[in-house]
């Protein structure tokens, strides 16, 4: 995956009481004296002859193993053409890196499954990010002399016609005919026949160059496609490792879920349910000696034995409550939300019910989120609504509390969003010190 720093220029003039950088002039005038910019002119530059080695490299090395596949040589050739072109494609991402601000993850080492030249030249061959770098360093290079023109051009001639009126005074222009006279007395002065002509001069050089900074910014986001597209991993590898990612975070919170279940069966009813038979063993001991003493012990086990069914029974609803098999998330939503500490409006708008599975973590999404409310917002009411956004179950949950709620400090919010990131799902949370907290939560329709 890419990722990129420096979003906007950089250049800084002080800092806000709050810590933020603020800028004196506007970014169109600091453009043209940033750091960012001579980066990213550095880059068009030296595209230039990096180009011309990568595509001379690249098209001699393909043409020669091409030529040699009547012989034994060919394949070789190939190979080590293509393994050479990965060396360049390493080069090239740290050149992005470095100038760019361009991170551009590793791509996947070659599926070598046996050891052996041999083994490694079919490797090198089949493998389809051996051929998009070769491919890279044979687009490249047109683009480099596009970019290296336009961009030389802009700055050669911006700073040129900018600097204008300076050619007058490093190479002075001698004579009095009708001109404005600048300086001198009547027998050695300096005049500019036309200073109308002049100024429009200097006014289009500060157009070029104020303009040069945005269209090399422009040109490089080319480069920035390229390279992300070509040199990086490819997107099915990067599937992969995400689903790989993601399966983990499915096991990890499934077996989170199995020892909280015995835990709460350990700790709630199965206690339960052992010191109700103690007490149903000595109610039946003192039954022939003090009757009354025993009922008001079974009595007292009656008691339990409801405890321990409510107990069970918030359990199983923890589990997959029945309400939603049943009745589908509107009900059971409802039925969450009558056991919230403050008063909720819910309110479901489908037609029709999405994958079981997804219902059941959209379920379990808004149930941990109330649960939060009623614990740690302070809030004096709250809001459930669950729509359908083209293949997309969307849910937001609203409370008018303290806010502060931040995915990052590895609260129960972050769990949470790891266990909707492991089917696609996005958790954004939106809450201000002061609130109101606003969570939106975002998972595949997937029927």
């Amino acid at each position: 995956m890419a990722t990129e720093y420096g979003q906007g220029y950089g250049y800084t003039h002080g800092y806000e009481p709050g810590g933020e950088r603020r800028h004196r002039l506007p970014a169109a005038l600091r453009a043209p004296i940033e750091a960012r910019s001579r980066r990213e002119f550095a880059y068009v530059l030296l595209s230039l002859p990096v180009g011309i080695l990568m595509f001379v490299y690249a098209v001699t090395m393909m043409s020669l193993g091409a030529g040699l596949l009547v012989t034994f040589l060919g394949v070789p050739v190939l190979a080590a053409g293509l393994a050479g072109c990965r060396g360049l494609g390493v080069l090239e991402r740290a050149r992005a890196r470095g100038l760019l601000g361009l991170e551009v993850a590793e791509p996947e080492p070659l599926p070598q499954r046996k050891p052996g030249v041999m083994a490694w030249m079919g490797a090198v061959l089949k493998n389809g990010t051996s051929w998009r770098h070769l491919l890279y360093a044979v687009l490249q290079f047109p683009w480099a002399v596009f970019s290296f023109v336009v961009a030389v051009n802009f700055w050669a001639y911006g700073w040129a016609l900018l600097t204008y009126p300076l050619w007058f005074w490093l190479f002075p222009m001698y004579g009095g005919q009708g001109g404005l006279q600048l300086y001198g007395d009547a027998h050695h002065s300096v005049y500019l026949d036309n200073p109308f002509e002049i100024t429009v001069t200097a006014l289009v050089g500060l157009l070029f160059t104020l303009a040069t900074p945005w269209i090399v910014r422009a040109l490089t986001t080319v480069d920035r496609v390229l390279v992300h597209g070509l040199l990086g991993p490819s997107r099915l590898a990067t599937r992969v490792v995400e689903l790989e990612s993601d399966r983990g975070i499915v096991v990890d919170t499934a077996a989170a879920d199995l020892r909280r279940i015995e835990r709460d069966l350990h700790d709630g009813a199965q206690a339960r349910l052992v010191a109700l038979a103690m007490d149903l063993g000595l109610a039946k001991e003192k039954l022939t000696e003090d009757p009354n003493a025993a009922a008001r012990m079974v009595e007292e086990a009656h008691g339990e034995v409801k405890t321990a069914l409510q107990e069970l029974r918030d359990l199983a609803r923890g589990i997959h409550p029945a309400v939603l098999t049943d009745r589908g998330l509107d009900a059971a939503l409802s039925s969450v939300a009558s056991r919230c500490t403050v008063p909720v409006q819910v309110e479901v708008d489908l037609v029709e019910r999405p994958a079981q599975a997804i219902e059941g973590i959209a379920y379990f999404t808004v149930s941990e989120l109330l649960q939060n409310i009623s614990k740690h917002s302070g809030a004096g009411r709250a809001s459930v609504d669950v729509w359908r956004s083209d293949d997309r179950l969307m849910l937001q949950v609203v409370d008018d509390g303290l806010g502060g709620a931040d995915v990052s400090a590895g609260s129960g919010l972050a769990g949470l969003a790891e266990r909707l990131d492991a089917v696609d799902g996005i958790l954004v949370v939106d809450s201000p010190r002061g609130g109101p907290t606003r969570v939106t939560a975002e998972l595949p329709w997937r029927r």
